[in-house]
C-alpha cells in the first residue's frame, strides 16, 4: 500500500497511514502457553466500577473525552511497562514477523531524531500540517532514526503498527487493552485526577513523564532528561505499579475510534466496553515525548486520539493485557 499517497492526518503529533483491512494473517501459529507463565511479571488490576473520561477545560475539541462516566470492568492484568525493543526482538526471532514499516520500506521519523547519516533516505514528500515528521526509507523498530541508527534494548519498541502490536500480543498469549482497561490502569487507583500520579504535572518540581519542554517543534530543552524515548522504567510508577502511562510513547488500544460511542447510554458502553464495531481508525492513549501544551497536551490521563492501524512512527508503541 502506498501509505504516503493515502495518508490522512489526525490532529496530533503522529502521522497516519491510509485505512486498512481489520484483520491480517499472523503468518505464524501462536504457541501454547500456560496461564501462569503468561501472567508472570504482570500487574493485577481489580475489577469494579471506575470513573473514566474527563472534562478538562483545556481538552482538545472533538476528541470526545467526556462525559465523565461510570464503567464496570472485570479484573485484568497489564504489563507494567510498554513492550521493549528486547521483548519485540524475541518475538521477531521466534516468529519471523515482518513489521508494516519493514514491508513498506519506510516509516515516520521526527526531524530532530533523524540520524545525520540518513538525510538522503528522506522520501521526497512532506506531511501537510506536521512538517516535523519525515518519511524515511529504512526507518523501522531496529532503526528508529533511519537505517544507520540504533536503539537501546530497554526502550519501548516504536515504528510498530496496530497490526504489529496485535501480532505480538497473540504470540505472547495476551491482547491489546481496551480503551477502558487502559484508562482504568493508567489512573492507578486515583479518581478524577489529571495525571496518573495526581493533579500536578511536576509535583515538587520533579518530572514524572517524558514529554516536550521548550518550543515545539524546534527546541527541546530536555529538562526531563530526554529528547526521544526514555527507558521504560525511568520515572516512578503509578499506584498500581505501572510505568509511564503518560508520555514516552503513545500506546495502541484494541478499540476502534469514535468521539461519541462511549458517551451514549447504550448496551456495551458501560460494562467491559470494547468500542464501536465499525471504523477505520484505532485508539491510541497516553501521549508521547513530543507532547507539549502549546500543541498537544494529550499526556493527560483522560486524553485520547486515534490513528489508522497500518500507521507507524517513532513515538508509538504498546503494552498488553490479560483478562480474568
Amino acid at each position: 500500500m502506498d501509505r504516503l499517497a493515502g495518508r490522512a492526518l489526525k490532529p496530533c503529533c503522529t502521522p497516519a497511514g491510509a485505512a486498512s483491512p481489520d484483520v491480517v494473517p499472523l503468518g505464524f501459529t501462536p504457541p501454547e502457553r500456560d496461564r501462569a507463565s503468561v501472567l508472570k511479571g504482570m500487574v493485577a488490576v481489580p475489577g469494579g466500577t471506575y470513573l473514566l473520561g474527563g472534562e478538562d477545560p483545556d481538552a482538545n475539541a472533538g476528541d470526545g473525552e467526556g462525559p465523565v462516566r461510570e464503567v464496570v470492568l472485570g479484573p485484568f492484568s497489564v504489563d507494567p511497562v510498554a513492550v521493549t525493543v528486547a521483548k519485540f526482538a524475541t518475538f521477531v526471532k521466534a516468529t519471523g514477523h515482518v513489521t508494516t514499516a519493514e514491508r513498506e520500506g519506510w516509516s515516520y521519523v521526527f526531524h530532530l531524531l533523524l540520524d545525520p547519516a540518513d538525510r538522503a533516505a528522506v522520501v521526497d514528500a512532506h506531511v501537510p500540517g506536521t512538517p516535523w515528521w519525515l518519511p524515511v526509507r529504512g526507518a523501522d523498530w531496529r532503526h528508529p532514526g533511519g537505517p544507520h541508527s540504533g536503539v537501546a534494548q530497554n526502550h519501548p519498541v516504536t515504528h510498530v503498527s496496530w497490526y504489529d502490536a496485535c501480532a505480538y500480543a497473540a504470540w505472547a498469549g495476551k491482547s491489546l487493552p481496551t480503551e477502558a482497561q487502559w484508562e482504568a490502569a493508567a489512573r492507578g487507583g486515583l479518581v478524577g485526577t489529571r495525571y496518573p500520579w495526581g493533579g500536578e504535572l511536576t509535583p515538587k518540581g520533579r518530572h514524572r513523564a517524558n514529554i516536550w519542554q521548550g518550543r515545539f517543534p524546534r527546541v527541546n530543552s530536555a529538562d526531563d532528561g530526554f529528547v526521544g524515548t526514555a527507558p521504560v522504567k525511568t520515572y516512578p510508577p503509578n499506584g498500581y505499579g505501572l510505568y509511564q502511562m503518560a508520555g514516552n510513547v503513545w500506546e495502541w488500544c484494541a478499540d476502534r475510534w469514535s468521539t461519541d460511542w462511549h458517551a451514549v447510554a447504550a448496551p456495551g458502553t458501560r460494562e467491559d466496553p470494547r468500542g464501536p464495531s465499525t471504523g477505520d481508525a484505532r485508539v491510541v492513549r497516553g501521549g508521547s515525548y513530543l507532547c507539549h501544551d502549546s500543541y498537544c497536551n494529550r499526556y493527560r490521563v483522560a486524553a485520547r486520539t486515534r490513528n489508522t492501524p497500518d500507521s507507524s512512527s517513532g513515538n508509538t508503541g504498546f503494552r498488553c493485557v490479560v483478562g480474568a
